[in-house]
């Protein structure tokens, strides 16, 4: 896998790539939306906090696919308002700071989720190679 970085456009202005080019012979592995939801079923309020959930679930989800962070290509992100925007990015940023190859990736404002207290949500596409 490599990441696209075409020099006539912009480049990113925070921790992800433009694109990210899969071989042909990759098994994809696409999650659902991840909530921050703990375990015992608690969530916090801070957005940074349920940002980090997000990825602990995202981490154990690819676990079970023999898969890891590095293989992840791209990731969809929601926020409920701006003010969380850097609450979820400082979140992300933390669980790529040992990928080599960064992963597409959106971030999206929404009106909201299934339950009032849920301000972040995260699906990420991974493609495993050499298997």
């Amino acid at each position: 896998m490599r990441e696209l970085k075409p020099e006539s456009i912009a480049p990113p202005f925070a921790r992800y790539a433009h694109a990210v080019e899969v071989p042909e012979d990759a098994r994809l592995v696409f999650t659902s939306g991840q909530l921050g939801l703990a375990a015992d079923g608690t969530v916090p309020e801070d957005e940074g906090a349920q940002a980090d959930i997000c990825f602990a679930n995202i981490d154990a989800i690819l676990a079970e696919a023999g898969a890891g962070r590095g293989d992840v290509v791209r990731i969809n992100a929601f926020v409920t308002d701006r003010a969380y925007m850097s609450g979820y990015m400082a979140a992300r940023d933390k669980w790529l700071a040992d990928v080599e190859r960064l992963p597409a990736s959106t971030l999206v404002i929404v009106s909201g989720f299934t339950r009032a207290e849920f301000k972040v949500e995260v699906e990420v596409v991974a493609a495993v190679t050499g298997e």
